[in-house]
């Protein structure tokens, strides 16, 4: 890894996610692994020390919502057999290596930090299976060419759920099922939710000690 004083350009994703990460079974999706923080790394830490301007490693945690799509999906395969996945704001990678495991045909993941796309490329690789990585922000522009889009986590600031709202109506338009992970933040499109399943998650996923709580798959809708 080089230096720690460096800016974002200074850093090897690969090589910083592979020092400071633990490969280790998903708690409560023991079917994936990920390379994952933990209390020993001080991974927040050590990234604020790197780089002042890099985004907190996101990547490096599986969260409430995306646990609860991948356990969904690999629970109820058929939502994804044989179909194309784009999960938005994938973090890890975490729903799209689910998806792939539970037999899509392929899955594609949209993450704009470069160290989330490294972790994706790295976890692929470590479940054998071969994620599509489209490395910037797609909220803007148009529904991408899946059969399912699903998102997890991203509704916790205003302006960010109202890019990812308009984003999920345009995919729906396009003819994808959209489904949402979410423990229940503050930004969640509640009136445009049918609740499909719950599940019993920790919200920080592998930080230890942390509290399980519930957490929804939903049906993204249409406007009344």
């Amino acid at each position: 890894m080089t230096s720690r004083r460096g800016d974002a350009a200074s850093l090897d994703p690969v090589a910083f996610i592979r020092e400071r990460t633990r490969l280790a079974p998903v708690r409560g999706v023991p079917e994936v692994r990920l390379h994952m923080a933990h209390e020993a790394t001080g991974l927040w830490r050590l990234t604020a020390i790197a780089n002042r301007e890099a985004p907190p490693p996101y990547w490096a945690f599986p969260w409430a919502g995306g646990m609860a799509l991948a356990r969904h999906l690999l629970d109820h395969p058929a939502v994804v057999a044989g179909r194309r996945v784009f999960d938005l704001g994938s973090g890890s990678g975490l729903v799209a290596i689910a998806a792939l495991k539970a037999g899509a045909a392929e899955a594609t993941a949209a993450e704009v930090d470069p160290f989330g796309v490294a972790a994706i490329g790295l976890n692929a690789t470590a479940n054998e299976v071969a994620v599509r990585v489209v490395s910037a922000d797609v909220t803007g522009g148009a529904a991408p060419e899946a059969d399912v889009v699903t998102v997890g986590d991203l509704f916790y600031d205003a302006l960010l759920a109202a890019r990812v709202t308009a984003f999920l109506d345009r995919s729906l338009a396009g003819g994808a099922v959209v489904l949402v992970g979410d423990p229940g933040r503050a930004y969640l499109p509640r009136e445009r939710l049918r609740l499909v399943a719950e599940y019993a998650t920790s919200d920080v996923g592998e930080v230890e000690n942390a509290p399980l709580k519930t957490t929804g798959v939903f049906a993204f809708q249409s406007k009344s």
